[in-house]
C-alpha cells in the first residue's frame, strides 16, 4: 500500500501546470482599473454619455433647494434615530 504523501505528490506532479491560472480571455484587474470610463449612470440607473452626465452633475450642484425626501422616508429615518438613541438603554431591541 502506498503512502498518502506519495499519492499526493504524484497528483501534484501529474496535474497540468496551467490549472491554477485564470482563463486567457479574462482581463486583468490592473488593466480594468486604468481604463477610462466614457459613460455614466443617472440616478435612475439609465446609461448616459459623458457630456450628459457632466450636465446632470452640474445641474444637481447648482440646485438652490435641498433634495426633498418622501414623508415615509423621513419617518423611517426618525424612527431609526429613536432606535439608535434607545439601544444603549434597552439592549434587547433588535
Amino acid at each position: 500500500m502506498r503512502s498518502p504523501l506519495f499519492i499526493l505528490m504524484t497528483l501534484v506532479l501529474l496535474s497540468p501546470p496551467g490549472i491554477a491560472l485564470p482563463p486567457p480571455e479574462d482581463v486583468p484587474e490592473e488593466v480594468l482599473r486604468t481604463e477610462i470610463t466614457l459613460e455614466g449612470r443617472s440616478p435612475t440607473g439609465a446609461t448616459m454619455t459623458a457630456s450628459e452626465y457632466a450636465e446632470l452633475t452640474t445641474a444637481q450642484a447648482e440646485s438652490p433647494y435641498a433634495p426633498v425626501l418622501d414623508s415615509e422616508i423621513r419617518q423611517v429615518i426618525f424612527l431609526l434615530q429613536i432606535r439608535r438613541m434607545l439601544k444603549p438603554i434597552l439592549p434587547f431591541i433588535p
